[in-house]
């Protein structure tokens, strides 16, 4: 019996090393999305705009992995951003709101020294059926 299943789709980026959209295990009601860059996956590339641009396509790209498996942005319980810069906290955060209502998923925000591609943002996620 298989017992991870990967959940792949068009309308997210495709992965940039050997690692799956999300994940999905046998046994458990859990999906885990690896962290989004904000690509658009209609073009290949970053998101343009600025930091609130970029936050929209990370969201956004979690929420089409997610529709893969039936479920939405309220399925989500736990939230991991990375940012470039700190200071983009308050703008991320305004756009994090579009996604999500109350009762909001846990979540953890931490500033890195880099992201992959020179990214300013990643965003991960773990949802439960």
């Amino acid at each position: 019996m298989e017992t991870v299943k990967a959940i792949s789709t068009p309308n997210a980026p495709a992965a940039i090393g050997p690692y799956s959209q999300g994940i999905i295990t046998n046994g458990t009601s859990t999906v885990y999305v690896s962290g989004q860059l904000p690509i658009d996956p209609a073009t290949g590339n970053f998101a343009e705009g600025g930091i609130k641009a970029e936050a929209r396509q990370n969201l956004t790209n979690i929420q089409n992995i997610l529709k893969e498996e039936g479920l939405t942005m309220a399925n989500v319980a736990k939230v991991t951003v990375l940012l470039a810069n700190i200071s983009d906290f308050a703008a991320v955060n305004e756009v994090y709101a579009e996604f999500f209502q109350e009762p909001y998923p846990a979540r953890s925000a931490f500033a890195v020294a880099a992201l992959p591609k020179g990214a300013n943002i990643e965003i991960e996620a773990i949802a439960c059926k």
